[in-house]
């Protein structure tokens, strides 16, 4: 085990170097002067222009920008944007809220998701299977942004069930509502990819066997049946992860929360290319990682898989 991580976190190597060099790229050299429209309506001057992209080596090639860029990563330095502000300051000051947010929203989509999808899937075609076939397409066809915005018009203003904005220092359980709002799509995929693999892995030759030893139906489904029809779910839920810390500005937005998503909306807006650089960054690092732990999870789950 030691020995595979050990492998995987080498082959990581040349896959981060290569993705945080598209990244650099496209945010520093495809847009344009990257201090274009720094000073407003107004041209800036060249002398400023002139000690700007010296002070931030933009006067190098673009290869000696990007490795100096990755030195400073290497030392925990995510750099300063052009208004003087460290980007790991920012970074640290928002990125724990939308972890708590990203978390919150994977127990609800895996807890809710893995539930329905094995009730459903072990009585395929029953009452249960088309309330929550119903419910999974309602979930998929109404937007993130439609779901968030009557929940908390409904739960929040006319209820008064729950705040209707975040707190600016929120707790867990203050992020159920927005952890619902930003996983409801996923926890439809969940859903029904649990079903689908427990109603396919219920008809295989191992289950037949565990059974005709005369094992209790609850051991069959939840050490047999479940444990090798969840591999395709964690698989897709540590993909996920990722994208509910990237993809939370919409749900943040709604519910008032200073996470990483209004951070990286208020950086496009001013054209804060470091910022932007710093955050995705981070987001590969987070996909990166959450790939690695699910490999290491198949085995968990899988005896037969051998990490060697």
């Amino acid at each position: 085990m030691g020995r595979y991580v050990l492998r995987r976190l080498l082959q990581l190597v040349p896959v981060f170097i290569g993705t945080t060099f598209l990244i650099y790229f496209m945010v520093w050299a495809l847009p344009g002067d990257p201090l274009a429209g720094k000073c407003g309506d107004q041209a800036c001057p060249p002398a400023f222009i002139e000690r700007m992209r010296v002070e931030y080596g933009l006067d190098q090639p673009i290869l000696v920008q990007y490795f100096s860029y990755l030195g400073g990563l290497l030392q925990g330095d995510f750099g300063q944007n052009f208004r003087g502000q460290d980007v790991g300051t920012l970074i640290a000051n928002t990125y724990p809220v939308t972890i708590k947010l990203a978390v919150v929203a994977l127990l609800i989509q895996a807890v809710i998701g893995l539930t329905a999808g094995v009730l459903t899937g072990l009585r395929p075609g029953g009452f249960l299977d088309n309330v929550v076939l119903t419910a999974t397409l309602f979930l998929v066809a109404v937007p993130v942004f439609v779901t968030g915005y009557v929940l908390q018009a409904v739960l929040g203003l006319r209820l008064g069930l729950i705040p209707p904005t975040v707190p600016a220092n929120p707790g867990f359980l203050d992020l159920i509502v927005p952890g619902y709002v930003l996983g409801s799509l996923s926890l439809a995929y969940v859903a029904r990819l649990t079903r689908t693999s427990i109603a396919e892995n219920s008809r295989a030759d191992y289950v037949r066997t565990a059974t005709a030893k005369g094992l209790s139906r609850n051991r069959v489904v939840g050490v047999h049946l479940t444990r090798n029809s969840a591999i395709p779910v964690i698989t897709f839920l540590g993909a996920d992860f990722g994208s509910l810390m990237g993809g939370a500005i919409v749900t943040e937005g709604i519910f008032n929360i200073r996470g990483i998503g209004g951070l990286i909306f208020e950086s496009i807006q001013r054209l804060d290319g470091v910022v932007v650089t710093g955050v995705v960054v981070l987001l590969v690092m987070v996909y990166l990682l959450a790939n690695l732990l699910v490999d290491v999870t198949y085995a968990l789950l899988d005896p037969r898989i051998r990490l060697d």
